[in-house]
């Protein structure tokens, strides 16, 4: 009976995927492997002999591999600016440490191509360093054997490193997150001063005029009528006395104050936040695509724009951002004004929480078909294939956001789905194959597997600290965070995240982890073609 039953491909395939996500869910010393438990009880499967449908796994891998180019878009080509330079250059140096240590050792250790591209993909705990090495891989390859064996030695080894590092060092993460934020304090949040109006310069001239404010990042939404903080009208002009709100991050807020005179003290006030402000999903091509400056907000509706929240960033915008699709504006003014400028922005709420699923299906099919353009590089040829394709389109996508009528944004939900569909449906495929020799592969290399796995694991960390010390002169916590993020080890940043009250680690990762995203996938193509 049971035999019926798992004979049933599609059903097995959902047997291996569910068995593996609850194998993800058993906590271990405080770890879980998650998705990645997919890959044991599909190795398991496959070594009892079942199979799953053909092209499952390759389906998975175009969608996991589209939806990873989204999400890194945004900020994969920016990384590579200022300190994020830096955590940038650190997870290219991790990776390319990690290839060269496994290139050593498999020559030295006799360990096959495919063994080897395995270990390097799991003890850098990347999935897509994994599906771009079965691309290069001929069908019945080992990948996922050797991925399977270092997955675990990539978790638990850099979760020692970010516990154990601070420990040999002697450094206090707390205290060091707090002297830090002392010494350094970027002032990024978003405040509200009150602001009383002096400047003689400004007296007379209208808010829409005074172009330093919106380029200063910062927005005038209200001002003071007897107690009450009123959203500012079309027709507003600064007079001596009056009492305007000013919005902005903290450290351009000054500027602006200098500007219209001198923050109010001791006043008391009141702001009607229930009727007079509001979100506003942006879909119509009349403010879609438009700058602040064109869309003159407060002259034509009497509305003040006061921040835009895009990718999970929330940010005062100046007068040349420019709206995009799907942008959630917090808008102020009166209530109908609020209501006519919504309807102009084409305000519909679900906007934000919708799937474009024509621009997913168009964007997939470029990935596929620039996957199978042949280049020629020194007579031989090259091809992106199915894992480099939509990752290359999606990553334009990602960063433009839209081209013509194609869009790059997705709304995190989709995103966070579509790339766990994929996900468990790539390691099903991948394990359930490679199961079917998982003994022997064993027998023959277990030893072997298990010390370059460690070795592959240690060494970029330590190449990692110490770029981050001597090169790159960073602090203890922006280290442990880059070589989390170049590690692409999101266990130990929850871990170091759990150490200290700084959100300095949870920078650095988010500025090195596409960067090594992305750069596995290509190092895990040359590894292979350089073992071959």
């Amino acid at each position: 009976m049971l035999d019926t039953l798992f004979n049933n491909q599609i059903l097995a395939l959902f047997l291996v995927i569910t068995a593996g996500l609850l194998l993800g869910r058993v906590r271990f010393l405080g770890l879980t492997l998650g998705s990645s438990g997919v890959i044991f009880s599909a190795l398991a499967f496959g070594h009892l002999g079942y199979d799953i449908p053909d092209g499952a796994g390759t389906m998975g891998l175009v969608i996991f591999v589209y939806v990873v180019g989204l999400r890194a878009g945004p900020t994969f080509f920016r990384s590579f600016k200022g300190q994020g330079g830096s955590l940038a250059k650190m997870a290219a140096a991790l990776i390319f440490a990690g290839a060269a240590t496994t290139y050593l050792l498999a020559t030295n250790l006799d360990i096959p191509v495919d063994l080897a591209a395995g270990i390097f993909a799991g003890a850098l705990t990347s999935t897509p360093g994994l599906a771009a090495a079965m691309e290069r891989l001929p069908s019945g390859s080992q990948v996922a054997v050797g991925y399977g064996i270092a997955y675990p030695f990539g978790v638990i080894g850099i979760v020692l490193f970010v516990q154990l590092l601070p420990r040999l060092l002697r450094v206090d993460l707390i205290e060091l997150g707090k002297k830090l934020q002392q010494q350094d304090d970027p002032g990024r949040r978003i405040v509200r001063v009150l602001v009383e109006v002096m400047n003689p310069a400004v007296i007379g001239r209208r808010l829409e005029d005074l172009d330093f404010i919106g380029n200063s990042n910062c927005q005038v939404s209200r001002h003071l009528v007897g107690t009450r903080l009123a959203p500012v009208p079309s027709d507003f002009v600064l007079e001596k006395g009056q009492y305007v709100l000013v919005i902005g991050r903290e450290f351009r807020v000054p500027n602006v104050v200098s500007l219209l005179g001198k923050k109010a003290e001791d006043v008391d006030y009141r702001i009607d936040t229930e009727s007079e402000r509001q979100q506003i999903v942006a879909s119509s091509d009349k403010v879609v695509g438009k700058t602040l400056a064109e869309l003159r907000p407060i002259h034509r509706f009497g509305v003040t724009v006061t921040r835009i929240s895009r990718y999970n960033l929330v940010f005062v915008p100046d007068m040349v951002d420019e709206v995009e699709y799907g942008d959630t504006l917090s808008v102020v003014g009166e209530p109908e004004k609020i209501q006519e400028f919504a309807a102009y922005a084409g305000h519909r709420e679900r906007t934000a929480y919708e799937t474009d699923l024509i621009s997913f299906g168009v964007g997939i099919i470029a990935g596929i078909l620039l996957g199978l353009v042949s280049f020629d590089l020194g007579g031989k040829g090259f091809a992106l294939g199915m894992s480099g394709g939509p990752l290359f389109v999606a990553l334009i996508l990602g960063h433009f956001g839209k081209i013509g009528p194609v869009r790059g944004r997705m709304p995190q939900a989709s995103q966070l789905l579509l790339m766990e569909f994929g996900l468990v449906f790539f390691l099903a495929a991948a394990g359930v194959n490679a199961g079917h020799t998982l003994v022997p592969v064993l027998e023959r290399y277990g030893l072997a597997l298990g010390l370059a796995a460690a070795t592959i694991v240690l060494t970029p960390a330590a190449v990692g600290y110490l770029l981050g010390r001597f090169v790159f002169k960073m602090n203890l916590l922006q280290i442990i965070g880059g070589v989390c993020g170049g590690m692409t080890s999101t266990p130990g940043l929850g871990v170091i995240s759990s150490k200290t009250d700084s959100d300095i680690p949870v920078v650095s990762y988010a500025a090195a982890y596409p960067v090594a995203l992305i750069l596995m996938t290509a190092f895990a193509q040359i590894l292979v073609t350089s073992l071959r």
